[in-house]
């Protein structure tokens, strides 16, 4: 099947004894057995890895419908619900690491993520060492010994560096390292990571895949040989997404597909009309020839999410609040994904890249129409001018 149609009819079959388009919610904890003899066999069955309900949390109909259609079109095989995209990056990394690993992860990665990496993994004897994003196959360099996982994110969610996938994975590979990579801003519909060599893609479904900032969840989807570790650290941890959460994501990922090529025509008419205003000194937008990695996106991608950033030339915070406070249709909020344009000042840890020198300011480019949207930031440029 091709992309659209995936989105469409995955996960329908699932428990769906009357044949509703949409598949009923769940809500159950218990699950009851006719037998002793049957309760053990459903136990044998799981431990063998099939798709068998034994409780709440494991393998719940509208659930798994979830986690199988996600993993089809991220192209994985398959894939694990988590409460949010954070819990999904503490889940894929944890899924990987034990005491006395070494992590790397790129500079310019989601800084909630960076964040679990500086201050929960020491705790727990994890160390790791943060990459220039663009390195490629020269992170060769930083592999150590005790090296088991290389962590990528492509773009950076903030200053959208492309990072060389199938460059790092085979070096990565080579050191017997796994590839964990955000993929949020893509997603499989317009990047499949497994292709490139990745092992664990990261999800979070929050955004393109729900797409309507009213579900907060994450999924990890993993390879059949990184499987085992994602689904024995999954359910030690006891992470999982709620049947509604579930059902809303599902619901949202039938029209992922239409909505991810407006958002891409609409950020590139409106990333295109960014560059040639005076107050702007570069946009950070993958699919403009303008960007550092376009060769790379272009390669390896079938498409570009509605998210950029723009590098203003130096102004004052007063000007900046001047611009941003007053937008008729870009609310001020974090995430991004959903329909609605958002904007946000970009916020921007680092160790090893030097900072850009002019404010960064992010916008998620929504469904609404490009012309409403144009003028509203023209307004914010005569706001900030004056």
């Amino acid at each position: 099947m091709k992309k659209d149609t995936q989105l469409s009819q995955l996960g329908r079959e699932a428990a769906n004894s009357v044949r509703t388009v949409n598949l009923p919610i769940h809500r159950a904890s218990t699950v009851l057995f006719e037998s002793v003899a049957e309760q053990r066999d459903i136990q044998r069955r799981w431990d063998a890895d099939e798709q068998v309900p034994t409780y709440g949390i494991i393998n719940m109909p509208g659930v798994l419908a979830l986690e199988n259609a996600v993993a089809e079109m991220e192209g994985g095989y398959r894939a694990l619900t988590f409460p949010s995209g954070l819990a999904a990056v503490a889940g894929a990394l944890l899924s990987c690491v034990k005491a006395g690993d070494h992590v790397l992860m790129p500079d310019s990665c989601y800084f909630p993520g960076r964040r679990f990496a500086e201050q929960f993994l020491p705790r727990y004897g994890v160390t790791t060492t943060f990459y220039e994003p663009t390195i490629g196959a020269g992170i060769a360099a930083l592999m150590q010994p005790n090296t088991t996982v290389v962590y990528t994110e492509s773009p950076g969610s903030h200053t959208f560096e492309m990072q060389d996938i199938p460059a790092i994975a085979k070096v990565a590979h080579a050191h017997g390292a796994k590839v964990i990579i955000d993929n949020a801003w893509a997603t499989g519909y317009f990047f499949n990571a497994f292709e490139h060599g990745v092992d664990l893609v990261i999800q979070p479904a929050t955004k393109y895949y729900s797409g309507h900032s009213d579900v907060l969840i994450g999924l990890v989807i993993a390879n059949e040989a990184t499987w085992p570790q994602l689904k024995s650290t999954t359910y030690d941890l006891g992470q999982r997404a709620s049947p509604d959460d579930c059902y809303l994501t599902l619901r949202g990922m039938r029209t992922m597909g239409v909505r991810l090529r407006r958002h891409q025509e609409s950020a590139l008419v409106i990333a295109k009309w960014m560059e040639k205003r005076p107050e702007v000194k570069r946009v950070l937008y993958p699919a403009l020839e303008s960007h550092p990695g376009h060769a790379l996106w272009k390669r390896d991608y079938t498409g570009a999410a509605g998210l950029f950033t723009v590098e203003l030339h130096p102004v004052s915070d007063k000007q900046l609040a001047a611009m941003m406070d007053h937008y008729q249709h870009f609310a001020l909020g974090y995430s991004w994904g959903g329909f609605e344009s958002l904007v946000v000042t970009a916020h921007i840890a680092r160790t090893v890249n030097a900072l850009p020198s002019g404010p960064l300011v992010r916008y998620n480019i929504g469904l609404e129409d490009p012309d409403d949207l144009i003028r509203d930031l023209e307004a914010g440029f005569a706001r900030l001018a004056a």
